[in-house]
């Protein structure tokens, strides 16, 4: 069996996905994510310049090899756009394998660990008053948690307000849109959002909130301090990681646990924070650190010190990428949670899928393969359009994270 033929499909149905398709000369066929928010044509390059000459020929049962072919065969490695590009050959090879086994991919994985998967849902609104209804919105549809954020008096385009309730696109323009922050007006406020949804629904659901980088570890401390009382499921994102220690300062003010990796490409950018227990959740995702079989390495390692799997699964991941980490979601033994932001009409039409949202559950389904296809002649539809993140300024200027 040999790879003959590979393609990079870019489509655009309500925001840009990179979708990579590899065929074999048996006639099976495997998709894969290569999504880079606001960066999605350097991914193109790198896979059909660099990486799909390297893959004609080869034995697409090869998995592992073909792995570390593409990582430590080159040496310039790491980073969003080479990871990437490698998650997308990783999740095609498997959807083939799968394929040729006549199996679902969790399956080939080991099997189940559980029947569903839980999710959490984004609830947002621009003061506290929305947000708590938006909140009751996602309980009344079944969820068992859900994220909440609002917007904060003074802060221009807080983060984590969008123009949608159950989907919606941070990369809103041709060039990056501007954002506000203030950290002292964020810690009053955010906590009063978390006061107002115990007093309105209780405990029985769990709370999540996104600080998105936003603060130093001693304001990231301080806030995890002050939301202690409402029990959350995790803070996400409170500081900055490139510097893994500075975790250490949260972690020694707060009990509040903590989650991070949304950003991360391989399991260097989490062994310490790992090995020092200074996350509870680690965020990696499968299109982001390399694909499921760089996935398996980090989840193994959480593992050995309980910390658990909380994947990324906002709409710059396609449905690709979200099929494939619910079959690794229904593998994986210490799976914790599962972010899922719906995707458009549009979106479900070009990526055709098998899973489905039941009782508060994703559920993979039982097709050969991770479960995900691509409709290539609607795909073709939806031209690519350039779309940024925004940037986030402080009141002075100062150039800030988003």
């Amino acid at each position: 069996m040999k790879i003959d033929a590979a393609k990079v499909i870019v489509t655009s149905p309500g925001r840009n996905f990179v979708t990579l398709k590899i065929m074999t000369d048996q006639g099976v066929y495997g998709i894969g994510d290569a999504t880079l928010n606001g960066r999605e044509l350097s991914v193109v390059s790198y896979l059909e310049d660099h990486v799909l000459p390297c893959l004609i020929g080869k034995d697409p049962r090869r998995i592992e090899d073909i792995w570390q072919y593409l990582y430590r065969g080159a040496y310039w490695r790491r980073g969003p756009v080479t990871m990437r590009a490698i998650a997308a050959v990783d999740m095609a090879l498997w959807d083939i394998k799968a394929k040729m086994a006549d199996m679902p991919l969790y399956q080939l994985l080991g099997g189940r660990s559980r029947d569903g998967v839980m999710v959490y849902g984004h609830a947002n609104g621009a003061d506290i008053e929305e947000t708590v209804e938006a909140v009751g919105q996602y309980i009344d549809m079944g969820y068992k948690a859900i994220r909440a954020q609002t917007g904060v008096p003074g802060i221009k385009d807080a983060y984590g307000v969008g123009r949608g309730k159950l989907f919606y696109e941070p990369a809103d323009a041709a060039l990056p849109s501007l954002t506000g922050w203030d950290t002292r007006k964020a810690l009053n406020h955010v906590p009063k959002l978390f006061d107002k949804l115990r007093a309105t629904y209780g405990f029985d659901h769990h709370l999540l909130h996104d600080g998105h980088h936003r603060y130093t570890p001693m304001e990231a401390a301080n806030l995890g301090k002050m939301l202690e009382p409402y029990q959350l499921f995790w803070l996400e994102d409170c500081t900055p990681a490139e510097n893994q220690e500075a975790f250490r300062l949260v972690r020694q003010h707060t009990t509040t646990p903590l989650a991070v990796g949304e950003i991360f490409n391989t399991i260097w950018d989490c062994k310490d924070l790992i090995q020092n227990q200074l996350i509870d959740y680690i965020r990696c995702t499968i299109v982001g650190a390399g694909g499921i079989t760089h996935m398996r390495r980090i989840a193994d390692l959480a593992a050995l010190y309980q910390i658990r799997t909380g994947s990324h699964g906002a709409t710059d991941l396609s449905p690709v990428t979200m099929g494939c980490a619910l079959h690794f979601d229904t593998w994986v033994p210490n799976f914790g949670i599962q972010e899922y932001m719906r995707h458009t009409e549009e979106t479900d039409a070009v990526f055709p899928h098998d899973y489905i949202f039941r009782d508060g559950l994703l559920h993979c389904g039982e097709t050969p393969g991770h479960g995900v296809d691509i409709d290539e002649q609607l795909a073709a539809r939806y031209p690519y359009k350039p779309a940024y993140l925004p940037v986030a300024r402080l009141e002075d200027g100062t150039m800030w994270n988003w």
